[in-house]
C-alpha cells in the first residue's frame, strides 16, 4: 500500500478554474504539482522533471485524429497518466485505456475520485470513475473503481 507522498505530478488542463481545484487535491498527496495549460508545456514538462504521474484533460489540443493519451502513451510509455474527461461513455473510456492511459476520471466526479485514482494507479492498477462501471467492458476489482 502507498501511504507517502509522491514526488511530483503534472497537471495539464486548459481552464485555469479546473487547475486550481484540482491542484488543491494533489497537493495533499504530490511534494511538487505543477501546473501546464497545453500539450507543448506539458512534453517540456515531462521531459524536464520526469513525473511519477500526469494528471491530464482529455480535451487538451492535439493535431490530427490523434489523442492526447495516446500521444502521451507513444512518448512516455512508462509514464502513469489519468485522464480527466466530460465524457461518460464506454467507447471514450475504452480509447483511451486502450491507447495507453492508466486511469480514466470523470471531471464531475473528480473531488470524489482523484483520490483513489492516484493510490490505484501508484499501486500498479488502471482506475475508472465507479460511475462509469455500469457497461463497461472490463471487470472491476472492487466497489473503488480499479480494474484488474
Amino acid at each position: 500500500m502507498v501511504n507517502e507522498k509522491g514526488r511530483c505530478v503534472i497537471l495539464a488542463d486548459s481552464h485555469q478554474n479546473a487547475l486550481e481545484g484540482i491542484r488543491g487535491l494533489l497537493d495533499t498527496m504530490f511534494e511538487t504539482v505543477l501546473m501546464v495549460a497545453d500539450k507543448k508545456s506539458l512534453f517540456e514538462a515531462i521531459d524536464k522533471v520526469g513525473p511519477d504521474l500526469a494528471v491530464v484533460d482529455l480535451s487538451l489540443k492535439v493535431s490530427g485524429e490523434v489523442s492526447i493519451a495516446r500521444e502521451i502513451y507513444d512518448r512516455y510509455p512508462e509514464l502513469k497518466f489519468i485522464i480527466l474527461s466530460l465524457h461518460d461513455e464506454s467507447s471514450a473510456v475504452e480509447d483511451v485505456l486502450s491507447a495507453g492511459a492508466s486511469g480514466y476520471i470523470l471531471k464531475r466526479s473528480v473531488g470524489a475520485d482523484l483520490f483513489a485514482a492516484v493510490k490505484s494507479v501508484r499501486e500498479g492498477r488502471t482506475f475508472v470513475s465507479p460511475s462509469l462501471r455500469d457497461g463497461f467492458g472490463r471487470d472491476i476489482n472492487d466497489n473503488s473503481g480499479s480494474l484488474k
